[in-house]
């Protein structure tokens, strides 16, 4: 009998608190997930439900007030060090605010590689943007010069150079048009397969990360509500009235063409 892999990403018992006395928030309770090398693990819930809290509690953004985050079997420390942000890199909901509008697609890209000490910049940009789909000639242009896909592209480059383990998605595709958002998750399912990467995608919809998602645990006012494969979210084999309806909400999702 073969030991189970080590989960590549651990949550215990998270919770993570706002404020004091009378302001005090519970923002996540006592949230407890596993997600094995290469998978792909999804959070799901409305607004409010705590989802992209968890996403910034690893990464240091969000204060953990209980409970212990874990990567590759190794707590996290308080301060998040230049190891962990090799490892995890996290690509946020909104292409328009997350690159800086002054710097180049050149300088975006290559600001982490200098903080890291990279010397093949060259390769490496040039890379990350075929990775994406991205012409070299956008190495040069402004963000402001990019559609909204594009921009997203180049976000995830940036999260791909420094070649992570591990991408946090909050809503990637949740700013975009329909079409564009189909283009954006084909490119997130090649890279991870591509590349054996491990998801954690948050999403407010649940068809999203049905397709996008081998499990995925539904949230609801910081608390998880319930636990589900990709199967059983397939096959409508759902406990709670609240994902019932998160499932009702999300049927007029239609597939990306061309999706696996």
């Amino acid at each position: 009998m073969t030991d189970a892999p080590v989960p590549r990403i651990e949550v215990r018992d998270l919770t993570v608190v706002f404020g004091e006395d009378e302001r005090r928030v519970v923002a996540v309770d006592a949230v407890s997930f596993r997600v094995e090398p290469g998978a792909s693990f999804g959070l799901v819930g409305e607004s409010g439900s705590g989802k992209s809290t968890v996403l910034r509690a690893i990464c240091g953004l969000s204060p953990v007030a209980g409970g212990q985050i874990l990567i590759d079997g190794k707590p996290l420390d308080l301060r998040r060090d230049r190891a962990f942000t090799r490892q995890v890199q996290m690509v946020f909901q909104d292409p328009y605010g997350s690159l800086h509008p002054r710097h180049t697609i050149d300088r975006i890209l290559s600001e982490p590689l200098a903080i890291h000490g990279f010397r093949d910049r060259e390769t490496r940009i040039t890379g990350a943007l075929a990775d994406v789909g991205l012409d070299p000639a956008f190495r040069f242009r402004l963000p402001h010069q990019l559609s909204g896909g594009q921009r997203q592209r180049v976000a995830i480059a940036r999260a791909l150079i420094l070649e992570p383990t591990i991408l946090l998605l909050d809503e990637p595709t949740s700013a975009l048009d329909a079409s564009i958002q189909a283009e954006i998750l084909n490119l997130l399912s090649r890279l991870r397969r591509e590349k054996n990467l491990t998801y954690l995608f948050v999403s407010h919809d649940l068809a999203v990360i049905d397709h996008m998602c081998d499990r995925l645990l539904v949230m609801k006012g910081g608390r998880a509500v319930e636990e589900l494969t990709e199967g059983a979210l397939s096959h409508r084999r759902v406990e709670s009235d609240y994902t019932r309806a998160l499932m009702k909400a999300s049927e007029g999702f239609v597939r990306p063409a061309g999706a696996a």
